[in-house]
């Protein structure tokens, strides 16, 4: 018990008090003292039971107060942590509830339930020197947090048939999170005219984007199923914007392709493109997000509208930003 020792120590200092009054009394007298804390044997003042019992009794008392100040001060120190987790929330955690998802939105759920995402191709050095067309490769970041990517997408295709057909090849790309685990992957077959991609979770068909024929015009459809949920009508030309709207014509989300440096764009694939899905968890912005504005959509995409739009940032990139290398001239990339 935390208390005996000073019980112990405010008693002996009383007996010692005592002790000196009897020792005093003594040489007045002429005798000696033997008494202890509790009473004397030759009749010297003693320390009376009574105040040891209150000197107990205001110990335990402070020991209890101190208690409770200590339960107070860690209840609060709690109240504010939780608080400053409610804070944070908005920022980390998005819209879906795990416990609410089917299987199919369960595995979406880690890479696509973000406000918005930014791919990045990777420099093809084989393409920009000699025109050996390789596998395209791409990072997945989430601009809130741009420190490590959330994900990749790795193209797999035949090394022939990317030689001949360039654009046209078919191809299967692996789209993972940062660990390397297969999230969902999207299947573009060989086109002629108009070019389709499918977006597929564990080998079954969700969605698929297709490819409207114009002549300077970039129309996409986008389907969940068997059902259109957004067009996409970009003017074409030198606008990089392609908006996805519904049949009211209303804005659902965005795919941007980002000017990289004139280095980039004129002599390598390695294009970049933001897509944005709306305005949630954009409240506090850093990092890539502080130069996102804000988009203002008629309602969220679900999980697997997502993965067709992830899909249509591909299915664009092949369609109209990838290019035939051959250049050998990399030192220009340095111009960027």
């Amino acid at each position: 018990m935390r208390w005996l020792p000073r019980l112990l120590s405010n008693a002996a200092a009383a007996g010692r008090a005592s002790a000196a009054a009897r020792s005093a009394t003594s040489q007045v007298k002429g005798g000696g003292s033997h008494g202890f804390a509790s009473g004397g044997w030759d009749g010297s003042p003693a320390v009376p039971r009574e105040w040891l019992r209150k000197l107990w009794v205001e110990e335990l008392k402070k020991q209890k107060e101190a208690a409770r100040g200590l339960g107070a001060l860690a209840g609060s120190y709690q109240s504010v942590e939780a608080a400053g987790a409610a804070r944070e929330a908005p920022s980390r955690s998005y819209q879906y509830d795990d416990r609410d998802l089917d299987p199919v939105e369960a595995k979406l759920a880690p890479l696509l339930a973000r406000p918005n995402l930014v791919i990045a191709r990777d420099i093809e050095w084989a393409n920009i020197m000699f025109a050996f067309e390789q596998e395209s490769r791409y990072i997945i970041m989430d601009p809130l947090f741009p420190q490590s990517p959330v994900g990749f997408i790795r193209e797999k295709s035949n090394v022939i048939f990317r030689q001949l057909l360039r654009t046209r090849r078919p191809f299967v790309a692996e789209i993972t999170d940062a660990t390397g685990n297969e999230i969902f992957t999207v299947r573009r077959p060989f086109w002629l005219i108009n070019s389709s991609i499918y977006a597929e979770v564990d080998g079954k068909e969700i969605g698929v984007v297709h490819r409207r024929w114009h002549l300077w015009r970039r129309i996409y459809d986008l389907y969940l199923g068997n059902r259109q949920f957004a067009v996409v009508e970009n003017p074409g030309f030198w606008n990089w914007t392609f908006s996805l709207v519904d049949e009211d014509d209303k804005l659902l989300a965005q795919v941007d392709r980002n000017w990289r440096g004139i280095g980039l764009e004129l002599f390598t694939d390695a294009g970049q493109y933001a897509i944005r899905f709306g305005d949630e968890g954009l409240r506090h912005k850093f990092g890539l997000a502080a130069d996102a504005e804000e988009l203002c959509v008629a309602r969220q995409l679900t999980l697997p509208e997502r993965a067709v739009a992830l899909a249509l940032a591909i299915s664009l990139d092949s369609d109209y930003f990838s290019r035939r290398g051959g250049w050998g001239l990399p030192f220009l990339i340095a111009t960027e």
